[in-house]
């Protein structure tokens, strides 16, 4: 969590800063383990778990839960930043930025290079599927929408009139990914979308089209992805992986056709600090026994991560 010195000032204000066998709040991030039976039992006056990422699936447990422990996250603080690399990755693929790159810095030469250019596409007027009305999902049709581009949407959790809030219109997966110039997966990592997009998805996309994903690599069947790219027919953008870091010999770093960057797409000056004022501005909430504006409950994880 990054927090400035009047940040981290403000926090030891409100309560004193000690091991976890005394502590209310615990303050987590990706690398925490599991807070299980086991962890519990060393920290009795547990009563809040303040995560400073979007997804705790990873993190909570049943022993969590029947403690009565409450969970908050900072999803919302994440949400601006993975937002602009999603479009970032979706004008890139649409200019065909990376392959241009790649070719160039491959030795091919400046003619060859321009001559082998595929056709190139404007934001404006292309068809942009977003997969999952998540947070950040929200952030880049804003955006994408913004620039002019025809939406679609594919969540089963959201209504056609909220779709049509977004600018968007509903439709089923299939039909997103027939039509789409761009998909961009924003969905959440639960067993109900795992390989969400898979061998037949792939298949549905048009020659050309492109994929974005900056949310969990869950969604994805790699294997598949993988075969695709290789053919040359579709391209991609790609921030997350099965595997991290990624192997220095994995075939994705050497196709013309995909982006590649090292799951940062939050990693912001700009939303580390929204992250660490809205981690301290929840444990200041719960101190003073007011409600909490980012809260994670039991329930919720059925269709969020």
């Amino acid at each position: 969590m990054f927090l400035p010195p009047p940040l981290f000032a403000r926090l030891e204000r409100l309560a004193p800063i000690g091991p976890l066998e005394r502590a209310r709040v615990l303050v987590t991030g990706w690398d925490t383990p599991r807070v299980d039976a086991e962890t519990l039992a060393r920290a009795p006056e547990l009563r809040l778990v303040a995560h400073t990422g979007a997804a705790v699936g990873f993190l909570v447990s049943d022993a969590l839960w029947e403690r009565g422990i409450r969970v908050t996250q900072t999803g919302a603080a994440m949400a601006p930043a993975v937002g602009e690399v999603a479009l970032t990755f979706t004008l890139c693929l649409l200019h065909q930025v990376h392959r241009f790159d790649h070719d160039l810095r491959s030795g091919s030469g400046w003619a060859q290079t321009r001559a082998a250019a595929r056709p190139r596409r404007e934001l404006r007027g292309s068809v942009v599927g977003v997969v999952g009305a998540s947070r950040t999902g929200r952030a880049y049709a804003g955006l994408v929408r913004a620039l002019g581009a025809e939406l679609l949407l594919a969540d089963p959790t959201v209504c056609a009139d909220d779709a049509a809030g977004l600018g968007a219109t509903l439709v089923e997966l299939d039909d997103l990914l027939t039509r789409s110039d761009v998909v961009a997966l924003h969905a959440p990592a639960i067993p109900a979308t795992r390989h969400l997009i898979g061998r037949r998805e792939l298949a549905l996309m048009p020659d050309g089209a492109a994929l974005v994903n900056t949310a969990r690599s869950w969604l994805v069947d790699s294997a598949a992805l993988l075969d695709e790219l290789r053919g040359g027919r579709i391209d991609a953008a790609l921030d997350v992986f099965d595997e991290e870091p990624l192997s220095e010999d994995s075939p994705l770093r050497r196709l013309p056709n995909v982006l590649l960057t090292p799951h940062q797409a939050a990693g912001t000056e700009e939303a580390r600090h929204r992250m660490g004022t809205l981690t301290v501005g929840e444990i200041a909430r719960f101190l003073a026994g007011e409600p909490l504006q980012h809260e994670v409950t039991r329930e919720q994880l059925r269709w969020t991560a």
